[in-house]
């Protein structure tokens, strides 16, 4: 029962990238579909009209396999030796530096937010 509804709790999230990729080619709005279907989730959350618990763990499902989806943009890289041959090579510093910095900044929110979800949280419940 399980796999079914994290299947169509993916499934939503799916539909949500539909839905801002059909934005994104109807009013020709220069984000890409997938960035517009984030901002729709992250409005419907904001506002209440989508629960967090009806795409939990479809979400949690699709976290855990992330890093399978940036391997083929890694390995294509390598098709672009040519491009990182004499001062092209400033790029591999800069790219290890940027990567560490969105990591770190990354950590640094989600943390900040879980911290603030725990403080709200034991707010409500001594009330």
């Amino acid at each position: 029962m399980k796999i079914i509804v994290k299947l169509s709790q993916v499934a939503v999230l799916y539909g949500f990238y539909l839905a801002g990729s059909w934005i994104h080619d109807f009013l020709h709005i220069p984000l890409p579909g997938s960035i517009i279907g984030l901002l729709l989730v992250w409005g419907l959350l904001s506002t209440n009209l989508l629960q967090l618990k009806w795409i939990e763990s479809g979400a949690h499902a699709l976290l855990s396999v992330l890093p399978i989806f940036f391997i083929p943009a890694t390995v294509a890289v390598m098709n672009y030796g040519h491009f990182f041959s004499g001062k092209g090579s400033l790029l591999i510093p800069i790219t290890i530096v940027s990567t560490f910095l969105t990591m770190g900044m990354a950590s640094f929110v989600s943390q900040s937010v879980a911290k603030r979800m725990d403080k709200k949280k034991a707010g409500s419940e001594c009330s």
